[in-house]
């Protein structure tokens, strides 16, 4: 009999934890939730409303096998540990295993670690917990509060515009991006002018005129400006400091994915996937260990154990003139201090000691975590700032330039930032009363910009700011908004599609308050009084609803349907009117009495497929013209069993090794599945999301 059981969430994770432990230990995965709200009830919702909103879960399809093996191994146990993530889902997920697993007469603990490393597994496993109840309460209702808002907007957006789905966080993420496209569409341009005095080493602008910062809107005030000026400049000052740039704090989840997108050009869901990988564990030359703490945190706290070692790693490789002060967390709103920041779990393990066994994806983001935790601990960066006043007239022009004195946090965070501002002034010295003679005098024609579109590093940063969701919802939550159609990606700028504006148009109209970044933040701060115990689930849960409902009521009865499109012809079979409607397979013509008549004008494009259910578009790794798609075989001990083949059949008799999850990827809507126990996108070359 296995004495003792450990459950993680990740099967990857569950390999490089069962090494650092005995003989006695089998660890298994749960591959991440296995319960969820049911399908059942009034709406579908999986709650009873009128049993003080009691949820009601069934375990998820696709994880009954996964269940059955747990079950299996718990028999066998006398003593279960939950080891899923250090996180409120994680809290959730351990709680829902030990509802169903047998646990009768056994002894069941939570065991909660931010690294995997030896030292911190065998540290966790010393100190057992007990399942946090109130973190899972919080967790649970933001569950039940999501599932409500989600399943009530998204049936009547469905019904009255046909947007396919909406949500607290998706809905107020949308939000972002349309009402930055309408200050796009309202902006108009104005025409305004700078004027530059160009010398050998430097350019300075005019900033001052009559003692008076100065707009110039017209091309006739500059040449007028222009013509007014002496052709000798006098130096009215020269001022010389030491400005200090300071590093930044290590990273969290929402700047790692900023700078990830920034430098790399990573999605969000990409960054987190390869920050995943190094958490779960790299095989080394001894070992396979993780190689950062936990990636989903949003403090910038770093423990007491890193800052030893850190350091010591400083004063050893730079000296300890580079040793700054230790940092800590400040305390602004919306943040769960939980778990540290993200940083290597060694520092002896640097990224060119590992550069052989990780992916280039792997090395690029551990080396920018690496630097980034060890600069934060590092002096600030000293330049010599020299400002330039020049006199002409009742005109002044101003110049700066920027001389690094001392590198400070740059030693090793160079190859991520420049502290030199302005490389292209290169200032002499100069005395006051100097005049010196330009090389010439310009005018600049110049037009307002209108706001910048969201790249998704801004909308992310902009999400964390206003207190929209959390770091573990940011990748999903733009996956979904690009899945729905909502809005795609223009020069990596995301660009609403009309369906976006409408949805945006009719929630800004209904229910303007749970659409708000102010909501969810607001949601967000209940739920994390929830979960120290401050908060009630059934008060917070009870005032939303009866709020919120009567809201549904009254948009169901007074938003306005959208019609379809007509095609301008009649349907052969009653006469009344063809439109357009869009279905699984794509838009189609219909009769526009549906459901009493249920014509559908034949057409080659919609024309349903009887052996090809789905097309994946994903390129054939064989013969690389078909696509893979979806098919059902016909017979044999497999018949009704969903698989995935060449569509250039029997050209190419091509058949994909992957098993069917009937789920799809929340990132690029292909189907996902599974092989040797790692559910992932069908589409691995240009996708690559993995669970």
């Amino acid at each position: 009999m296995t004495k003792k059981l450990v459950i993680v969430e990740s099967p990857s994770k569950s390999k490089t934890i069962e090494q650092y432990l005995g003989e006695e230990y089998t660890v298994k995965s749960s591959k991440g939730h296995v319960r969820d709200l049911a399908i059942a009830g009034a709406g579908g919702l999986g709650i009873d409303i009128n049993n003080d909103f009691k949820p009601q879960y069934d375990i998820i399809p696709d994880k009954k096998g996964t269940v059955k093996e747990l079950n299996d191994a718990a028999k066998k146990a006398n003593e279960i540990f939950l080891a899923t993530d250090p996180d409120r889902e994680g809290e959730a997920i351990s709680w829902h295993l030990n509802a169903i697993l047998d646990t009768k007469n056994k002894i069941v603990k939570r065991v909660i670690f931010n690294e995997i490393t030896k030292v911190a597994i065998l540290e966790a496993f010393e100190h057992p917990k007990d399942i946090d109840e109130n973190l899972v309460s919080s967790q649970e209702t933001r569950r039940i509060i999501d599932r409500i808002i989600g399943f009530k907007l998204s049936k009547l957006l469905q019904n009255k515009i046909k947007s396919k789905s909406a949500g607290r966080v998706q809905s107020a993420a949308l939000k972002i991006i349309v009402d930055r496209e309408n200050e796009i569409d309202k902006f108009i341009a104005e025409e305004y002018y700078e004027i530059y005095a160009q010398y050998p080493t430097f350019t300075a602008q005019l900033y001052k005129y009559k003692d008076k910062p100065i707009k110039i809107g017209k091309a006739e005030v500059a040449d007028a400006i222009i013509n007014s000026l002496n052709a000798d400049f006098t130096v009215q000052s020269l001022d010389l400091k030491n400005k200090f740039v300071e590093s930044r704090p290590p990273f969290i989840t929402s700047t790692l994915q900023q700078d990830a997108s920034n430098r790399y050009g990573f999605s969000a869901t990409k960054t987190m996937q390869v920050a995943q990988r190094l958490y779960e564990g790299v095989e080394t030359d001894t070992e396979k260990v993780g190689l950062i703490s936990y990636m989903r945190t949003d403090s910038i706290r770093l423990s007491d154990s890193f800052i030893s070692s850190a350091t010591n790693f400083i004063v050893n490789k730079f000296g300890k003139q580079y040793l700054g002060s230790v940092k800590k967390a400040t305390s602004h709103g919306n943040i769960q201090d939980a778990h540290e920041a993200i940083r290597p779990t060694d520092l002896s393990r640097t990224p060119e000691s590992l550069k052989s066994h990780l992916s280039r994806d792997e090395y690029n983001l551990y080396h920018m975590i690496y630097a980034r935790a060890v600069a934060s601990l590092m002096k600030p960066t000293c330049l010599e700032q020299k400002t330039l006043i020049l006199r002409n007239n009742e005109a002044l022009f101003k110049t700066v330039s920027y001389k690094q004195l001392f590198d400070g946090y740059l030693a090793i965070y160079s190859k991520y930032e420049s502290a030199e501002e302005d490389r292209k002034n290169v200032i002499p010295d100069l005395s006051i009363g100097t005049s010196i003679l330009p090389l010439s005098v310009e005018k600049k024609q110049c037009f307002t910009q209108p706001p910048l579109r969201y790249t998704e590093a801004r909308l992310i940063k902009e999400m964390e700011d206003l207190g929209i969701g959390r770091p573990s919802t940011y990748a999903s939550t733009i996956a979904t908004i690009r899945e729905r159609k909502y809005a795609t990606i223009s020069e990596k700028k995301f660009v609403p599609t009309e369906q976006g504006r409408m949805t945006i148009a009719e929630l800004d109209q209904y229910f303007a308050e749970f659409v708000s970044a102010d909501y969810s933040k607001a949601m967000e701060n209940i739920l994390d009084e929830i979960a120290e115990g401050k908060g009630s689930q059934l008060v917070t849960i009870r005032d939303f609803y009866n709020y919120f409902i009567p809201l549904i009521d009254f948009a169901s009865k007074n938003m306005i349907r959208v019609k379809p499109t007509s095609t301008g012809e009649v349907c052969p079979k009653c006469g009344s009117p063809m439109v357009f409607r869009k279905g699984k397979f794509g838009e189609f013509e219909a009769c526009s009495d549906f459901p009493t008549c249920k014509y559908i004008k034949p057409s080659e494009k919609i024309k349903k497929p009887t052996t090809m259910v789905l097309d994946t578009e994903v390129i054939c790794p064989q013969c690389h013209k078909g696509h893979l798609v979806e098919r059902t075989a016909g017979k044999g001990k497999n018949k009704g069993s969903k698989f995935y083949a060449c569509s250039n059949f029997p050209k190419c008799k091509y058949i994909s090794p992957y098993s069917a999850t009937n789920r799809v990827c929340p990132v690029c809507g292909r189907p996902l599945v599974e092989n040797e126990g790692k559910t992932f996108c069908i589409n691995t070359t240009n996708c690559g999301y993995q669970e």
